[in-house]
């Protein structure tokens, strides 16, 4: 009965506006034999209720690319397919009612004008003069995006599930795929039961694009989706006499959107605090479904959107909406391919903007297939960040109670998740809880980033200026820098990666040469065919068949994917280790001091050169040294076996009384860092930054044996560098760098900064920033007067393509 074929290239699960774009963008790139199966019918799930509104900006570079992607591609579906999409450009507006809003929006629209998005600041009087509906008591600022847009979201699902029919696509309806089969690590295909038929498709390729389902398709799969569904309220009135189009208006202040359609006001929340929705499964007989009503959960909303726009108090409410929408842990959705399963892909967890990023999601996802490498920085919403941990239902449901209302909350700098935490804690956390830790969260570790004085509240008071910890982390870098500190490094990632191929693997993964000593430790990254950075790593050689990779601990899951999709025919086993050692660095020009106190190993420069690691005895116990710094100052990292790290912690921090050893967080860690110009991982250098653009080309040997991206690093030295990475300093020591902000160049937008953060020793605020340098000498570059757009303030700025601190790395290596 069911006309479904037997074997497919790719089978896409989900109906919905993503899946629906996944299959239309691979059909433009020649695909065949692309199925695409739906339970219900296509819509049925979140997206034929979504508001659709089509902004453009979003939080970095490459997401807004994919916005604008999609606003471009719904532009012209239409005259394409012949399907309506109600795709109009309205602009949009949003407002802020307190000065640290109005700051976040400014902050925004300079971020817009260095990613080419049109943009323009607004007073109280030019809000009202584009939105004269709104009553702009207290109003402060507001900003105006006239590229913005809204369509109609099923139709647009539609437009393109026929584009996709019309490149060949087959589109069931009805057809409800019950599992994931897999074979020796790779899905293999999917089984489907429809109208009491069963059926298996073969495939070389599977798409979870489930929506709210996405968590169960992946459960099914053995692939960690982690999202929840939550409540998500709206309501739409009656017409209104002379109500004509309006730009899309946004108050994240009272937590709502206003979208006007048809001559009727539709107003949209998102309330500090959600209700989780489906905690206990969704109906089998889920399809175009409206939750309850509950009007006393939206009616504090309702009552500040009267005032706001006053229309709406003789406004007769014609529906009042109550619908699923699935959130994610922090608020980005999950893309690309699973880390635990080969062939298996996820397009899920949009946030309730799936309409505004379904078309650049599907570009982007379709590309990814096609060449098996990311078509450019999606590290954002990389599903390879997601946590094992995080697919825990209970963990879900206190997240999303938080993560829909962070959509309009205040989006300060440093701002930490308040749910669902405490869940991973390194060997060391009680001791620095006892120490005054002001803890934030990463991957689900608890990291000690300051630490309070002694009856100081333990706690964040955000702002866009210095925050409460500003005065704690000044003191802990100063110590770094002239005395000692000590910081918790346990949760960066550790791999173990052994066996007889180990090195030969390792050599043709990295850039830099890891045929060394045993007990050296060597610093590279991992290349693509395009010379860019997938990872920023230490590789150290532990003995002639075992080296442990060391890598930030947010991206320890993608890296360790990286390795096992290159293994191939190599004998190596990789292992995650990160949970057995924990770590400690000691750090600064007294770190020797210490450490002769607490050990009796020789840690003299010859005994102990920069860049080995050695086991030594401390204490009562024993440990294994790495010299290293990621601070640049003279230090060892210290590794120590869970059940010796107390012990370890209690005699270095007894020792070091004598010495003035302070305990820092990762806010220190940081300003130290970026005082070094060290690159930081996911901003600095991703998958798109050329290696030697980067500044790193003294990480990768060319001489070596073949490796991944050394013809890429080859052609770029021939053909000379596009852009470099530089150092930024503000010469206002009040002002404040986070990322993104426009880089000016002799008066001209030229990029943004891709990292900041205030450098406390150096006195200002700095950053890190790629400059078109096409033909240019060094000089040349330096030459030029620098500024920072800082909330649409120039502010002059130092630049150098030197660390502006310890220029020529004495101090890591006295």
């Amino acid at each position: 009965m069911m006309d479904l074929p037997t074997k497919a290239r790719v089978v896409i699960i989900g109906g919905g506006v993503v899946g629906c774009s996944v299959a239309y963008h691979l059909t433009k790139l020649g695909w065949k034999d692309v199925v695409l199966l739906e339970r219900k019918q296509l819509t049925s799930g979140t997206t034929w209720h979504a508001a659709g509104l089509i902004g453009q900006l979003r939080a970095t570079a490459n997401l807004t690319r994919l916005a604008r992607y999609s606003a471009e591609l719904y532009a012209g579906l239409e005259a394409e397919t012949g399907v309506a999409t109600g795709y109009r450009r309205v602009g949009s507006i949003s407002v802020a009612l307190t000065e640290a809003r109005k700051e976040e929006l400014f902050r925004s629209a300079a971020m817009a004008r260095a990613f080419g998005v049109p943009v323009e600041e607004l007073s109280p009087a030019e809000v009202k003069d584009r939105y004269p509906n709104l009553n702009i008591e207290g109003v402060v600022a507001g900003v105006w995006l006239p590229t913005d847009g809204q369509g109609d979201p099923a139709n647009i699902a539609l437009a393109m599930a026929k584009g996709a029919r019309m490149g060949g696509a087959k589109v069931v309806e009805g057809v409800k795929v019950t599992a994931v089969t897999r074979n020796g690590g790779r899905a293999t295909g999917v089984e489907w039961e429809a109208g009491g038929e069963k059926g298996h498709i073969e495939a070389e390729h599977v798409v979870n694009c489930g929506g709210m389902w996405g968590a169960e398709i992946g459960r099914k799969a053995g692939v960690t989706v982690p999202l929840q569904a939550c409540e998500h309220f709206y309501i739409v009135t009656e017409p209104i006499t002379g109500l004509g189009p309006q730009p899309v208006l946004r108050v994240p202040d009272e937590c709502t959107y206003y979208k006007e359609d048809a001559g009727k006001y539709l107003v949209g929340a998102f309330e500090p605090k959600a209700k989780p929705w489906g905690l206990q499964g969704i109906s089998e007989d889920f399809c175009f479904d409206q939750l309850p009503e509950d009007v006393a959960h939206f009616e504090p909303i309702l009552e500040s959107a009267i005032n706001r726009i006053p229309l709406l108090e003789t406004a007769g409410i014609h529906t009042f909406f109550n619908g699923p929408e699935s959130f994610t842990p922090d608020n980005s959705y999950h893309l690309g391919p699973a880390p635990e399963l080969q062939g298996f892909w996820v397009a899920a967890g949009f946030n309730s903007i799936g309409i505004q990023s379904a078309g650049g999601a599907g570009m982007a996802l379709a590309e990814w297939m096609e060449t098996g490498e990311k078509p450019f920085d999606v590290g954002d919403v990389d599903v390879a960040r997601a946590q094992p941990f995080q697919r825990n239902r209970r963990y879900l449901a206190e997240r999303a109670t938080e993560s829909l209302g962070l959509l309009y909350a205040d989006h300060f700098p440093y701002r930490q998740k308040a749910t669902a935490r405490g869940i991973r804690r390194t060997p060391f956390h009680a001791q620095l809880d006892a120490e005054g830790a002001v803890f934030g969260e990463l991957a689900g570790w608890e990291r000690a980033n300051w630490y309070a004085k002694p009856g100081e509240p333990r706690e964040y008071r955000y702002s866009w200026g210095p925050q409460n910890w500003f005065q704690n982390t000044k003191s802990e870098v100063a110590a770094i820098r002239t005395g000692v500190g000590m910081y918790d490094m346990s949760s960066f990632g550790k791999i173990r990666v052994e066996g007889p191929d180990a090195m030969a693997f390792l050599n043709r993964v990295c850039g830099n040469e890891v045929d060394v000593d045993p007990g050296r430790i060597v610093y590279t990254q991992f290349l693509n065919d395009r010379g860019g950075i997938e990872a920023d790593v230490t590789v150290t050689r532990l003995s002639e068949t075992v080296y442990l990779v060391v890598t930030p601990a947010a991206t320890r899951r993608a890296d360790q994917a990286w390795l096992a999709r290159h293994v191939g025919e190599a004998r190596v086993v990789l292992t995650d280790v990160t949970p057995a050692e924990a770590v400690l660095a000691v750090m600064g020009p007294k770190a020797r001091d210490l450490m002769r106190a607490v050990s009796p190993d020789d840690f003299s420069n010859d005994a102990f050169p920069f860049g080995t690691a050695r086991e030594i005895e401390v204490g009562l116990g024993l440990a294994r040294a790495h010299r290293v710094s990621y601070v640049g100052e003279l230090g060892w990292e210290v590794y120590v076996s869970a059940d010796m790290a107390a012990h370890v912690f209690e005699t270095l921090r007894e020792a070091g009384t004598s010495l003035g050893l302070k305990l820092a967080g990762m806010h220190a860690m940081d300003s130290c860092r970026i005082e070094k110009a060290f690159r930081h991982f996911g901003h600095d250098i991703t998958c798109e930054d050329h290696v030697l653009e980067a500044g790193l080309g003294f990480a990768v040997k060319t001489a070596k044996a073949d490796f991944i991206g050394r013809d890429a690093v080859l052609r770029k030295r021939d053909e000379g560098l596009s852009k470099r990475l530089v150092q930024f300093r503000l010469t206002e020591a009040d002002a404040m760098l986070y990322h993104n902000e426009p880089v000016i160049r002799d008066g001209r937008i030229v990029g943004h900064l891709s990292s900041g953060a205030y450098g406390h020793h150096l006195g200002g605020a700095m950053g890190l920033g790629y400059v078109p340098c096409a033909g240019e000498s060094p000089a040349d570059m330096l030459a030029s007067a620098y500024e920072i757009d800082v909330a649409g303030r120039r502010v002059k700025a130092e630049v150098s393509l030197k660390p502006m601190y310890d220029p020529e790395g004495a101090r890591v290596k006295a």
